[in-house]
């Protein structure tokens, strides 16, 4: 059945983005819907997947990552306000039998996503 899944690499200090906090929304009529928070664990993921076979639903997503919060708390010094405070990814779940991958890969100033496997 179709699970969504995450996992934040932090490239600044090459390591999984450990203690990050992220929201999942749904988005209906144009707005965001939160679904649930999570603040991921050692290894840069979620304990157990956003979305599994009893909670997919086909539609509008948004990811939000807290980038600004996670650097600062690892000690980095932002400008303020600084180039990335939160990182939302807008994607869509199409088809309720798969498996959707939203890796980011982030430092204090650059993001890059795709969809994984």
């Amino acid at each position: 059945m179709g699970k969504l899944t995450t996992h934040v690499l932090d490239t600044m200090n090459g390591c999984p983005a450990a203690g990050m906090l992220i929201g999942l929304y749904r988005v209906q009529d144009g707005q965001p819907v939160l679904v649930r928070q999570a603040v991921l664990n050692h290894d840069g993921r979620t304990d157990g997947p956003l979305l599994d076979d009893t909670t997919f639903a086909t539609g509008r997503y948004r990811l939000v990552f807290e980038v600004a919060a996670y650097f600062r708390g690892r000690g980095v010094e932002l400008p303020e306000p600084p180039f990335l405070e939160a990182v939302p990814i807008d994607f869509g779940l199409a088809n309720p039998l798969q498996h959707y991958h939203v890796p980011l890969l982030t430092s204090p100033w650059a993001y890059s996503t795709y969809r994984g496997s």
